[in-house]
């Protein structure tokens, strides 16, 4: 007699109408471009796919928390090298600095706007790089 523990195999997607491939790819564009869900019915229905843009909200309520999750852990990783790009800006008459820290790539990662333009960066945002 077997003890072990069942391990459920069954997929998010079972019950579905579409297949995982369509839904994934909606549940992509949503999060990846930030379209509207009609945006995604009118592109599915251009490739020949009649979905309604209600699936697509329903699809992403469901398994964008997931998708979402992914594609960050996948976004752009900061290079090795960085530089400061600022700017001293009159704005009402008054003297402001504006800085911001990007990488080789063009990766933006910190950014600050003072007032009175006598303060830099602080210096503790760069220790660790």
């Amino acid at each position: 007699m077997n003890t072990s523990p069942r391990v459920s195999s069954v997929s998010p997607y079972k019950g579905h109408r579409f297949p995982v491939e369509i839904i994934s790819h909606c549940v992509w564009l949503y999060f990846r471009f930030s379209l509207s869900f009609r945006d995604i019915e009118e592109m599915m229905a251009e490739r020949g796919v009649v979905v309604s843009y209600e699936s697509v909200r329903e699809w992403c309520l469901k398994f964008g928390a997931a998708y979402a999750k992914r594609i960050r852990a996948h976004g752009p990783r900061p290079g090795d090298r960085w530089y400061l790009d600022e700017v001293f800006l009159k704005i009402q008459g008054k003297l402001q600095y504006l800085w911001r820290r990007v990488d080789q790539d063009a990766t933006c990662s910190t950014s600050s706007f003072s007032r009175g333009g006598t303060n830099g960066p602080p210096r503790s945002s760069f220790a660790s790089y």
